[in-house]
């Protein structure tokens, strides 16, 4: 995909801080350090200072990564009269800040580290004599209201005539004079900065699609990570059992499938449906159990004769992910919805072929994700919800095995218990495609899609970025 076809599916607007770290993540892995990134924000917050034309400069920083943009920022203005560096000594800072500050103390700048806000009033002076205020406390990542020595620092800075510049995102409370936001904005009315990510970092998924995830409640109970039942099977018996294995590794705590087919597999719960196929018939048993369950997976080994309970189950469904036999017209929707269909499905339920070029598939999935998400698999998969596009090239020509479709539609039910539709499916692509070459990697193209099962919790849940 050339670059001109990755703009078109750039998002554009203001960008939440979870999203905005997803995409940071994103270029760390595609190879840009978070202390370049770091540096080119100093850069360009150091000439919206000399804009100024400021004699003294105040920094006020906090121990995050947007303290370090602040801190890089100091280190480009050392030549000027005085540059004052202001940040708490307190607590845990992170590698890239304290690799700046590490700089700092090689510059000619003024260190003021304070633990409590007391300490501000031995510093008062450097807020009276500032020609302009820079505000590197608090970035995208913070919540809620400054604790002290911050709160202090703040209240400082508003009774000081000097204007203030405030780093990515104003830190609650503060005035802000002008605001520079870098990539995306943070926040409507802010000056945009571009610091050179990678457009791949936000077009394509990546290991920072994870820290989307919320990560388990140390007091968690059975439960906690969702309900999921699968329903299919019938003509082809093991295809429900593979979604649902899938499910459970992705962190689902409790998967009932729903067929006529029992293979016994004793982390699963088998609602057994009499007779070879799922028929109306068992649509009072079926809708019971859709009642209690987060997510409804449904249309793996169904056959094309159940297409009426398939719609019965969209009608009761809260959120739903539909793949193979569900896929055809008419469409079935649940209040929320995932569709995961190959090439072939995706022409049966919506009566066109997609294209091969990835650009020109782009537009044709955004356009046909009119009821829900549609995650169309292929050598890049495409996601969008109508709206937003992304594309995932994680997986291996190994995966072409049977099943492996029918596993990415349980990682995407698991994961939809907790996210909505399009980060779930996006991530379901990402970690499915991840695990399919790790098993490749042990064993070439021989590979089942039972093999991929073992690596899937190891890419959902190890392989997420620290906080």
């Amino acid at each position: 995909m050339t670059t001109k076809d990755m703009r078109e599916f750039l998002e554009t607007g203001v960008i939440d801080a979870g999203r905005m770290r997803a995409v940071e993540e994103n270029a760390i892995a595609l190879g840009l350090p978070s202390l370049v990134m770091m540096e080119s924000a100093g850069r360009a917050v150091a000439a919206a200072v000399q804009s100024f034309s400021p004699s003294r400069v105040l920094l006020l920083c906090g121990r995050g990564n947007n303290g370090g943009d602040g801190m890089a920022a100091a280190r480009c203005l050392q030549h000027l009269d005085a540059v004052d560096v202001v940040y708490p000594d307190c607590g845990s800072i992170t590698p890239s800040t304290a690799a700046e500050l590490g700089l700092l103390r090689h510059c000619s700048v003024a260190l003021h580290p304070i633990r409590c806000a007391a300490e501000v009033d031995g510093i008062s002076h450097l807020f009276d004599r500032a020609d302009i205020i820079v505000d590197a406390m608090l970035g995208t990542g913070a919540s809620g209201a400054p604790r002290e020595p911050l709160a202090t620092l703040v209240a400082r800075a508003n009774t000081s005539a000097a204007p203030v510049i405030a780093v990515d995102i104003p830190t609650p409370g503060i005035r802000a004079n002008r605001i520079l936001s870098f990539h995306r904005p943070k926040i409507q009315g802010a000056d945009l900065v571009d610091i050179g990510i990678p457009l791949e970092a936000e077009v394509y998924t990546g290991p920072g699609d994870l820290t989307l995830l919320p990560r388990r409640d140390e007091n968690a109970h059975k439960g906690a990570g969702g309900e999921v039942l699968v329903i299919g099977g019938g003509p082809y018996q093991g295809a429900p059992y593979i979604a649902a294995l899938g499910a459970l590794r992705a962190g689902a705590d409790i998967v009932r499938v729903a067929s006529p087919a029992c293979i016994p597999i004793p982390d699963l719960i088998h609602e057994r449906l009499d007779g070879d196929l799922i028929t109306p018939d068992h649509l009072e048993t079926i809708l019971r159990l859709v009642e209690r369950a987060d997510v409804v997976v449904c249309g793996m080994g169904l056959g094309g004769a159940s297409h009426e309970v398939v719609l019965g189950v969209s009608e009761a469904a809260g959120r739903a992910v539909f793949d193979a036999d569900a896929l055809r017209r008419p469409l079935p929707a649940a209040k929320e919805t995932i569709y995961t269909p190959h090439a072939g499905e995706f022409a049966r339920m919506t009566g066109t072929e997609p294209p091969a070029e990835v650009a020109a598939r782009g537009r044709c999935v955004r356009a046909a994700a009119a009821t829900g998400t549609v995650l169309l698999k292929g050598p890049v998969d495409v996601i969008s919800d109508g709206s937003r596009v992304r594309f995932n090239r994680t997986g291996t020509p190994a995966m072409t095995t049977g099943g492996t479709g029918d596993l990415l539609a349980g990682v995407a039910g698991a994961l939809f218990c907790h996210l909505p539709a399009f980060e779930s499916a996006c991530i379901a692509a990402y970690v499915n495609g991840r695990a399919g070459m790790r098993a490749a990697e042990e064993r070439g193209n021989g590979i089942l899609a039972t093999d991929i099962l073992d690596f899937i919790p190891q890419e959902v849940f190890l392989r997420r970025p620290p906080d």
